[in-house]
């Protein structure tokens, strides 16, 4: 009896560095999701987010308006719905489903592709640069396909703000994608396509690829699963960061797509922007930009999540990867 207990092994305390340690890891297989998530998931936050893109054409639309124009967002939206009603909330709402149709189903479809592709067979991961690189990539690309879109988009916002001679007066996108095909031609489809297609790959860097990082920290580090406080958490991140990047390109594409005038050099147009408004020109209108980035980013991951958690209910699916 003796020898066996001088045998038995004596536990040793745990050491700092197992303390600190990841609560858990996951190594599971990664799951290949359908393509159209990601377009389907942006078109549904769209359609939940499309009244705070007001916050942004606020001003232009404020430039139309009298004395009594009102000074904020809340005032705006009231002034609104008085002279066009509920719909006048939903003003573009064609375009901007339009862009998500393209824009975010080829982003997003390209970076899950290649994240699976570039996941180990055991489930580790890529890294961190990994990620943002490939984010980057699938944004650029995003960028490109969407970009007629996005200058409808960004048209039929912005259209009440010019005089009237010169406003364009489309119906829906589809009636403003065949007049700027013919009217227009190639170059109105990809105007501005170079500041369009750099934003999509930062924004698509700092929203995709953070909200992995954030969303794997929050499962490894704290008691938080699979749940919904992490989707939200993580996509709350994951949109400051996104807001927070993409300000100084954000400001180059509108002036660039809302603009009447022929095309001018970027390098031209930033030196034009500083001499007006200093080096604050970075990071003007990040407040608007991140009220209505926020919440499509909070929302359109947890569209994305739904729609993967419904997909492994349907496959017979175990496990949240």
């Amino acid at each position: 009896m003796g020898s066996v207990e001088a045998a038995a092994p004596k536990l040793a305390p745990p050491s700092h560095a197992t303390a600190a340690r990841p609560r858990k890891q996951n190594n599971q297989p990664k799951i290949r999701y359908p393509f159209w998530f990601g377009g389907s998931a942006s078109s549904m936050a769209a359609c939940v987010t499309h009244p705070l893109d007001l916050e942004n054409s606020r001003q232009v639309r404020l430039q139309m308006r009298h004395g009594d124009a009102p000074k904020n967002m809340s005032g705006t939206v009231v002034r609104i719905l008085q002279t066009d009603g509920p719909l006048g909330l939903y003003s573009g709402i064609s375009a901007s489903l339009l862009r998500q149709l393209t824009y975010s189903t080829v982003r997003f479809g390209v970076y899950e592709e290649l994240k699976t592709r570039m996941t180990s067979p055991g489930g580790q991961p890529p890294s961190f640069p990994a990620l943002t690189a490939m984010a980057a990539c699938s944004g650029f690309l995003g960028g490109i396909a969407g970009n007629f879109a996005d200058v409808l988009n960004v048209r039929m916002q912005h259209d009440a703000a010019l005089p009237p001679a010169d406003r364009r007066n489309y119906k829906h996108a589809f009636d403003g994608l065949a007049r700027m095909a013919r009217e227009e031609g190639a170059p109105g489809l990809f105007r501005g396509w170079l500041p369009n297609s750099s934003r999509a790959a930062v924004m698509t860097a700092g929203q995709l690829a953070s909200y992995d990082i954030f969303k794997s920290l929050l499962l490894a580090y704290t008691p938080l699963g699979d749940t919904l406080t992490t989707h939200f958490s993580a996509s709350f991140l994951a949109g400051l960061a996104a807001a927070t990047a993409t300000s100084p390109i954000d400001v180059i594409k509108t002036r660039v797509m809302s603009s009447t005038q022929p095309s001018q050099g970027i390098l031209r147009l930033i030196g034009d922007i500083y001499r007006t408004d200093g080096m604050r020109w970075v990071f003007k209108g990040w407040v608007p930009s991140f009220l209505r980035l926020g919440p499509h980013t909070i929302c359109t991951f947890i569209f994305l999540e739904s729609h993967r958690k419904a997909y492994r209910a349907v496959k017979g699916i175990d496990g949240a990867v």
